[in-house]
């Protein structure tokens, strides 16, 4: 694991010391975990922005799910 030095502004610092304080762990756990959900949240992103320009590059054709619309009935049983 490395040390880092960070800037961080005074208001940020203090809501993340209140958090820290209220789930009993460190400044350094906690930040880890916002930079992995941070990180998470980016890699979702890009598989989007993926997606669309494929769908972007070869758009769905008139009919091309039509097999799949049974699939989607619900059945009141």
């Amino acid at each position: 694991m490395k040390t880092i030095q960070m800037t961080i502004d005074d208001e940020l610092l203090v809501a993340v010391d209140d958090a820290v304080a209220t789930i009993e762990t460190t400044r350094s756990a906690f930040i880890r975990d916002a930079l992995r959900a941070a990180l998470l949240r980016f890699e979702i992103q890009q598989l989007e922005h993926q997606h669309a320009a494929g769908y972007a590059h070869k758009p769905v054709e008139a009919g091309e799910f039509d097999i799949w619309e049974a699939e989607q009935a619900w059945s009141e049983s």
